[in-house]
């Protein structure tokens, strides 16, 4: 069976650029502005307070896992934060390699690892958007787990180093997304977690190259056309023809830059009944035609080789 969670995030293809296991004693206030990188965080030890994108701050505990598909900004603190609010600590270096906020000299009242990670993916924003804002696992040692083998992975020096990690965070992303389906901001995994909608959603990946109308969809999802529509576009963000274009124009941008068919064989695998359609469309969506798109990302490799 198709799994759409799963095809958004290997089309990602998430790789870490920075981890770190921090710590806290006494009070103290830290914050970061970030570029819209994704960001997790899973605490092993204690508690503390975390906000990101200025959302309110929650608390956190030990093994709880807190992932943002895109972050700009985030703040910590102390459950007992610091007095001033402008004050942000700059974390000291431990002997061990992992750093601390507030009081060196003392036994730590939190632990937590976080990190950062890059998509590799040039639709990375299209496809973010199909993701919740932000996600919150509590108390899963499953999680924890797999953040902790990231954490060892990346301090080591093995070989196929970068390999093992690029895999272990595509299981991170989906493990994380597939635990809070319920409660998720509108996206995809809101709306793979209504059964009816899920029915419609896997077809859509299943079969991108059906020509789906609405009536189809809603009949695939047992649900009345209006029903559907309002009901799809409500937990998912946008509207079910929406989502079924982005999708093909993700699956056609990565057919594309792999360069293994030409414009006529990927218009067939999305939908499309002639190349002059699919390029049309394409022109419209992406801002250039699927030829030149093909020949820049080629560029792009030839340069990074």
């Amino acid at each position: 069976m198709i799994d759409p969670l799963a095809d958004v995030v290997t089309l990602l293809k998430p790789t870490p650029t920075f981890s770190k296991v921090l710590s806290g004693a006494g009070r103290w206030r830290a914050s970061r502005t970030e570029v819209g990188q994704p960001f997790y965080c899973v605490v092993l030890e204690g508690s503390l307070r975390l906000s990101v994108n200025g959302s309110e701050l929650l608390i956190l505990q030990a093994d709880d896992f807190v992932l943002a598909p895109q972050v700009f900004s985030f703040a910590m603190t102390s459950i007992d934060p610091a007095d001033d609010d402008h004050v942000c600590d700059a974390p000291m270096a431990l002997p061990d390699g992992s750093f601390r906020f507030g009081d060196a000299a003392v036994a730590a009242d939190a632990q937590w690892l976080a990190g950062l990670c890059a998509f590799g993916s040039p639709d990375a924003a299209l496809l973010v958007s199909l993701l919740p804002e932000l996600v919150l696992v509590r108390g899963d040692r499953r999680l924890a787990t797999l953040v902790k083998l990231v954490r060892d992975e990346s301090r080591a020096q093995r070989p196929a180093r970068e390999v093992v990690l690029a895999r272990l965070l595509e299981v991170l992303f989906i493990e994380a997304l597939r635990s809070t389906q319920t409660g998720a901001s509108p996206g995809l995994v809101r709306g793979l977690a209504d059964t009816r909608l899920a029915l419609a959603i896997r077809q859509m990946h299943e079969s991108p190259e059906k020509p789906w109308t609405i009536a189809q969809l809603a009949k695939a999802a047992a649900l009345s056309r209006s029903s559907f529509f309002d009901r799809f576009s409500r937990a998912v963000g946008v509207a079910p023809m929406a989502y079924l274009l982005s999708w093909r124009m993700a699956i056609a941008k990565n057919l594309l830059r792999r360069n293994e068919d030409g414009v006529a064989a990927i218009a067939a695998r999305v939908g499309y009944s002639s190349a002059s359609a699919f390029s049309a469309a394409f022109t419209r969506h992406v801002g250039l035609p699927p030829t030149q798109y093909a020949q820049d990302a080629a560029d792009i490799s030839r340069l990074l080789a």
